[in-house]
């Protein structure tokens, strides 16, 4: 049988990277996979043919009129691919909102449609399950707990493990990360991930940096790390960082380190409250949305928690600062309590290391993409 023809359709940064990680995969399974893509930097690196013309697939919020005319552009632009192209697969991997729209397109064309990195229905949008059933033929899932609940609902899963946990090493010695980093060895080190949108950088990282400010009047010695995701520029940082009239070192590309290196996180909700949890760096969640979304969100949630740690675990093992309490002084309250809670910090440390024993184990993108290619050649 000849190499399979494969699209790999992402959405946001987090995405990007995870489709990336899965087609090098492929290709090592597979060296003749033809691969094309939609999606950025990552998916590009891996050697992935992207598609012309698409604007970002990503947004949060609701949108406007602006983010719907690229939107509808975007789907009829992969429409017609998916029309021109014969291909043996389409993977499209988490970003649900506008995944699930597509993904009902290319199975309506006749293509097979494998979703890796699951909808999270279990928290919202239980609803989507009827057209999830219609349209994706596998189901891959990262987290444990979500195989029975497709399963069970009748979609074919297969649960591979965490991708993260192929990025991240066994253990972190953070003062050795530290020295690497050119970062100093010794004193209170506070790790900002304000997250990979303007739309979250701009309203979270100068409460993160303010709350850093506060915690100076008693450590003066206290440094404040900024992580950059690679969908931010330089220059949206530098902008609020200056504002701000704090010294803030930034690092690009290395969200593990940074988040090794710190003694406490100030995180963004979304995959980077798991990820540091894997690392193991106990950490204060926060988030904003627009009023609109906050209360629609609100109304359609069917769990307690933001924070995906929070989800995984099943309790709150971890602060929630959201809305109207994402401010520079709850932020310093909850670290300054944790900080001085040495019993409360440790056991947030030692459930984090039990969280990652649930995870599985790395290799998650070769399992996953065997699971690719089984469909693939059916």
């Amino acid at each position: 049988m000849s190499a399979p023809t494969i699209l790999i359709v992402t959405g946001e940064a987090s995405g990007d990277l995870h489709g990336a990680n899965l087609a090098k995969s492929l290709r090592r399974l597979e060296p003749n996979v033809k691969l094309f893509g939609v999606g950025g930097q990552h998916l590009r690196e891996a050697g992935v043919e992207l598609l012309q013309g698409l604007k970002r697939l990503d947004a949060v919020g609701v949108p406007g009129p602006v983010n719907i005319a690229k939107g509808i552009s975007n789907i009829f632009t992969i429409k017609r691919f998916l029309k021109a192209q014969a291909l043996n697969g389409v993977v499209f991997i988490d970003h649900p909102s506008i995944n699930l729209r597509l993904a009902k397109i290319a199975a309506s064309l006749g293509h097979r449609v494998i979703y890796y990195i699951a909808p999270q229905i279990w928290a919202w949008g239980r609803h989507r399950i009827h057209l999830i059933k219609r349209v994706v033929r596998r189901m891959i899932v990262i987290l444990p707990f979500e195989e029975a609940i497709y399963r069970d609902a009748g979609v074919p899963c297969d649960f591979v493990g965490h991708p993260l946990l192929d990025t991240l090493s066994a253990h972190y010695d953070r003062q050795e990360v530290r020295k690497q980093l050119g970062l100093p060895e010794a004193g209170l080190i506070i790790g900002a991930l304000p997250g990979s949108r303007p739309s979250e950088v701009e309203p979270l990282l100068p409460e993160m940096i303010q709350a850093v400010k506060k915690i100076r009047e008693f450590d003066p010695e206290v440094q404040c790390v900024v992580g950059q995701a690679p969908s931010i520029t330089s220059e949206c940082l530098e902008g609020l960082i200056d504002r701000e009239g704090l010294p803030v070192t930034i690092i690009a590309n290395q969200t593990n380190e940074v988040m090794a290196a710190a003694d406490l996180l100030f995180v963004a909700s979304g995959t980077a409250t798991l990820q540091a949890a894997l690392v193991g760096t106990p950490m204060i969640i926060t988030y904003r949305l627009s009023w609109l979304t906050y209360h629609i969100a609100k109304r359609i949630a069917s769990v307690k928690y933001l924070g995906l740690v929070n989800l995984v675990a099943g309790r709150g093992i971890v602060p929630e600062l959201l809305q109207e309490e994402a401010t520079a002084q709850r932020l310093y309250e909850e670290a300054v309590n944790l900080l001085k809670d040495r019993d409360r910090y440790d056991h947030m440390q030692k459930t984090f290391q039990s969280l990652r024993e649930q995870m599985g184990t790395p290799g998650a993108s070769d399992r996953a993409a065997r699971v690719v290619l089984t469909e693939c050649q059916a």
